[in-house]
């Protein structure tokens, strides 16, 4: 079974890193050696997420349909954009999108997307924990 933060580690963050890719180079039309630099990726990791070959694509649909998900990585989009590094802002609001796909759940529907047989009374203890911040 995976543990939250595997489940952020593998699908959600490369989703996001998709996501913000194809905002850099399209809206603010930066080059991709310089989307890899800002999102700590190589210049082919970014081209593949601009592809498409790289990150869950029904994820980032999901994502993308999500008013205050796209609001967020909007705000990103433009710091990145801005600044060309990751500041302390930008790496706060990084952790806020992650704590929101968390607090609303959304990590929920990609983990039972992964693993379709998981005990509901783990997801319960799971939900609770992730709306308390505590065990």
């Amino acid at each position: 079974m995976l543990l939250p933060s595997e489940i952020e580690a593998k699908s959600l963050i490369p989703a996001v890193r998709s996501l913000l890719a194809r905002k850099l180079t399209k809206e603010y039309n930066l080059r991709e050696e310089i989307v890899a630099r800002v999102l700590g990726v190589t210049q082919a990791a970014v081209s593949n997420y601009i592809r498409g070959t790289r990150g869950d694509t029904q994820l980032m649909l999901r994502l993308s349909s999500t008013p205050q998900v796209m609001l967020m990585i909007d705000d990103i989009a433009r710091d990145l954009a801005t600044d060309k590094l990751y500041t302390p802002s930008t790496m706060a609001k990084l952790v806020k999108l992650c704590n929101y796909m968390r607090y609303t759940f959304i990590i929920c529907d990609v983990h039972h997307s992964i693993e379709s047989e998981i005990d509901e009374q783990i997801c319960e203890t799971c939900k609770g924990t992730l709306l308390t911040g505590r065990p």
